[in-house]
């Protein structure tokens, strides 16, 4: 059950030479675009699945969205969902944005493309986004964290076991100990945009969070780390059922914005 906000209006269209929807508010937008990652383990999911998310951070903004159809797994392995996401980038730049006017966001492997986007953007020599904005990111293909296991009967959906097949799919046999498939452990973050990191305590990936926000604060990253406790993956997605997810977009609505000034 998702709830999408009345106020807002979309729109089918393309960025990167990939199918995108256009999520806009309701009222007079204001400047700036947030560029959206559905996700969905790299092999599900569209910007379909991701819309209380998207339509929410718009509404609460004011900003319009653009939420990027990138291709899946096993047709399209790494790394063809971060290919997609680093063209759409380049394509708003080319049609005259800002990159400052610009943020980056995504939930689950969204948040993962959403942060490796950003350092295949500077290898590309692009300027980075204003800031990027995560939604409990997959930021480790290792699983090296101690709540993929210690949170395994907490977690309603993921065990260690239950990545194993989308894994597969998406890795295709690439070595997860890379920076653009674990950037939570071997990314080089000097530089990064502000960064915010939001995760439950119920979920198997949060340390992908927290080794995330320990990485980026010792690179000199402005970095939020916003836990909220007895939540799920991707709470946020409730918004309109959970507090929580309410409360919680409310503050990455005001970091989005705090960013984009």
């Amino acid at each position: 059950m998702m709830i999408i906000p009345a106020d807002v209006r979309t729109t089918p269209t393309t960025l990167g030479n990939r199918p995108a929807v256009l999520v806009e508010p309701g009222q007079v937008a204001k400047p700036g675009t947030i560029l959206y990652f559905h996700g969905g383990s790299y092999v599900v999911g569209s910007p379909e699945t991701a819309m209380s998310l998207t339509a929410n951070l718009v509404s609460r903004t004011s900003i319009r969205s653009v939420s990027l159809d990138y291709r899946l797994a096993p047709e399209h392995p790494f790394p063809a969902a971060l290919d997609d996401a680093l063209a759409a980038y380049r394509e708003l730049l080319e049609n005259g944005a800002g990159a400052a006017s610009i943020v980056f966001a995504g939930d689950s492997a969204g948040g993962g493309i959403a942060v490796s986007a950003c350092l295949m953007a500077r290898a590309a020599g692009l300027p980075m986004p204003a800031a990027v904005v995560t939604f409990s990111p997959g930021l480790d293909k290792t699983h090296s964290g101690a709540s993929i296991d210690s949170k395994a009967g907490i977690d309603p959906f993921f065990t260690r076991e239950s990545f194993v097949p989308t894994d597969a799919m998406y890795l295709a046999g690439q070595n997860p100990e890379q920076e653009l498939l674990s950037p939570a452990r071997f990314a080089d973050l000097s530089g990064f945009p502000p960064l915010l990191l939001q995760a439950g305590t119920n979920e198997v990936l949060l340390d992908d969070s927290t080794q995330m926000a320990e990485r980026a604060q010792a690179a000199g990253v402005d970095v939020i780390l916003d836990v909220t406790a007895d939540v799920p993956h991707v709470f946020q997605a409730f918004a309109g059922i959970l507090d929580e997810a309410d409360q919680a977009l409310d503050r990455a609505a005001l970091f989005i914005t705090q960013h984009l000034r």
